[in-house]
């Protein structure tokens, strides 16, 4: 830590002399060997409710690709380069997570020393919530969120040399698909599917038919369908998927017999598996949570964060703690399993797990099987007023937000408007009056 200069805050160094964080309470001006630059307007989260953050894994990748860029420029390599947040707490705690997974990505810190440099002065930052509507009463915290993107790397869940930035951020969006990756190639979180495509009722709807292609493409055998039918399975098993409906009521959490079934299709499908609920968020983000708990041993609020990383908005209200409830339980379920699969020479799907094996051999056993095996409260999938769901809201919240986000603002129309009509004026001045002018003086040269 150092200070750039009498009265002002700490500056937590992240590259010696080249790369620090500031949180700062008034925009600072770049100088000859100081380079400021903030990204609190410029990587926003789209909240549903009070929701903030994390930042998505495409926000996460621009982030990255652009401190590599400022540290590589020419123009840049004697400055040192500082990234400053302002007063809102929020976007404090989303530039940290930003500046945290840097350090966990490209410089190989741990998560614990990203963590300590980050908590600099005396600076704190506020943890991220769940995307329900009302009050909280579970969190993730920054640390959880840096385990989360350690443990990711170490499982394969992403690389960055090979992230498709165009692929996520075009499908992600509600009008192409509203889709993503939890793990590449193993698990794709989707907005369920409707009997055909339209936009109703303030959201996108898409037929099977919309996402077949997609699927095929990217080696999907499965899909798991967790709410009521809105469409007719056949439209997929006649494309030669396997489809599995596994409903529980939106809002609530899933049954011992569900999680076991869900774990038993996915751990004997062949290619990739695509789960989807109404939004694709609440009970979609818990089952693949449960299956990332079992076969990588990573944590309850480790397997929140990342699910949230990749798909914002999973996991809401009571299905948060239901995930901690079953930590310790699927954490021994994983262990047999496992021990199991390497006591099988020529088991059916050895190949397809021996980087899972690899990847958990060296984590020892630590828990005891939950023993608390009430029933979850079951919440009716339709109110009984509007016939609106949890899922049906943050689905047309999600597409509403978007269509802001990609429409073009009247402030910026008008001053391209403006901007097109003072370039018409000069060009003008310019043909009617300095022109002549330049030729009358040319032409008075050439004569002399």
């Amino acid at each position: 830590m150092s200070r750039e200069g009498a009265g002002t805050p700490l500056v937590a160094e992240v590259i010696r002399d080249r790369l620090c964080f500031a949180i700062l309470f008034s925009r600072p001006k770049s100088s000859s060997n100081v380079h400021y630059f903030s990204i609190d307007n410029e990587l926003e989260y789209e909240n549903f409710y009070a929701d903030f953050g994390p930042l998505n894994l495409a926000m996460v990748y621009r982030y990255c690709c652009k401190i590599n860029k400022k540290l590589k420029s020419i123009t840049m390599m004697r400055k040192k380069i500082i990234h400053f947040t302002g007063p809102d707490q929020r976007k404090q705690a989303n530039a940290a997570f930003l500046v945290g997974c840097y350090m966990v990505i490209y410089l190989g810190k741990t998560p614990e020393d990203a963590y300590r440099i980050l908590m600099f002065g005396d600076a704190t930052y506020i943890p991220f919530r769940d995307a329900a509507y009302g009050s909280c009463n579970f969190f993730i915290t920054l640390l959880d969120c840096f385990y989360a993107v350690k443990k990711a790397m170490q499982y394969g869940f992403f690389n960055f040399n090979s992230f498709n930035l165009d692929e996520y951020e075009y499908y992600e969006k509600a009008e192409n698909g509203d889709l993503n990756w939890i793990i590449p190639d193993r698990f794709l979180a989707f907005c369920g599917p409707h009997s055909r495509t339209r936009l109703e009722s303030g959201y996108h709807q898409h037929s099977p038919e919309a996402y077949i292609p997609y699927f095929k493409n990217h080696n999907v055998t499965t899909v798991i369908r967790l709410n009521k039918r809105m469409y007719d399975a056949k439209r997929f098993t006649n494309a030669g998927f396997d489809h599995y409906d596994l409903f529980f009521a939106d809002g609530s959490t899933p049954t011992d017999a569900i999680v076991k079934e869900f774990l038993d299709i996915c751990e004997n499908a062949e290619g990739a598996i695509a789960v989807h609920c109404k939004a694709g968020l609440g009970r979609t983000g818990t089952l693949i949570a449960c299956y990332i708990m079992k076969h990588y041993r990573m944590t309850a609020t480790e397997t929140i964060a990342w699910v949230r990383i990749c798909r914002p908005g999973s996991v809401i209200g009571p299905q948060q703690q239901f995930l901690m409830m079953k930590q310790a339980s699927l954490w021994i379920e994983g262990d047999y399993f496992r021990q199991k699969l390497r006591g099988q020479e020529n088991g059916k799907h050895r190949a397809a797990v021996s980087k899972l094996l690899l990847a958990v051999d060296d984590i020892s056993i630590n828990g005891v099987e939950n023993q608390d095996k009430q029933e979850p409260e079951l919440y009716s999938d339709d109110d009984e007023i509007s016939g609106v769901t949890q899922g049906d809201r943050l689905r047309a919240l999600k597409s509403r937000r978007q269509s802001k986000t990609n429409a073009i603002p009247l402030t910026c129309s008008l001053a391209v408007l403006t901007s097109a009509l003072c370039s018409i004026v000069i060009w003008w001045i310019v043909c009617d009056y300095i022109l002549p002018i330049l030729l009358f003086c040319l032409d008075g040269l050439r004569t002399q």
